[in-house]
């Protein structure tokens, strides 16, 4: 049977996961400098080691309210996209089977479902699986 493992972090009250194969790394909030007519869910640009990053507000991204950044808040840093996810808390690498991750539901409290690709049953907590592919993908029509 084959694992996964997931980077797994705090939007709200929800427990979120990123296949960590997807993650390169994860760093505190850096200065954002906001980019004017943007995307509402982009919250601005990073300069990481000389390489300019796009800020995703990942919360504002499937759905939910802008988020205020505080001490606890960080960016994850994708691999090979120049994109980083702000969340409200990182937690723990949890490991899944595959036969463990279910299929989304149509939406899971206020997430979009175009955005969940499974779910894991914890002893405690529910983990929302996220799609990377589909967080980053762009909408050609700007209706957001």
């Amino acid at each position: 049977m084959k694992s996964r493992q997931f980077v797994t972090f705090g939007i709200d009250d929800y427990l979120l996961g990123i296949d960590i194969l997807k993650v390169r790394e994860i760093n505190r909030v850096l200065d954002i400098t906001p980019v004017q007519h943007a995307r509402t869910y982009v919250r601005g640009l990073i300069n990481l080691r000389g390489q300019t990053v796009t800020v995703f507000d990942l919360g504002r991204r499937l759905g939910l309210a802008l988020r205020k950044i505080a001490e606890e808040s960080h960016n994850i840093i994708l691999k090979n996209d120049a994109v980083g996810l702000l969340v409200d808390s990182i937690r723990d690498v949890v490991v899944a089977q595959d036969d463990e991750i279910e299929q989304p539901p149509a939406n899971v409290g206020g997430i979009e479902g175009k955005f969940i690709e499974g779910i894991v049953k914890l002893e405690k907590d529910l983990l929302v699986i996220l799609s990377a592919e589909k967080i980053l993908e762009y909408k050609a029509v700007k209706s957001e």
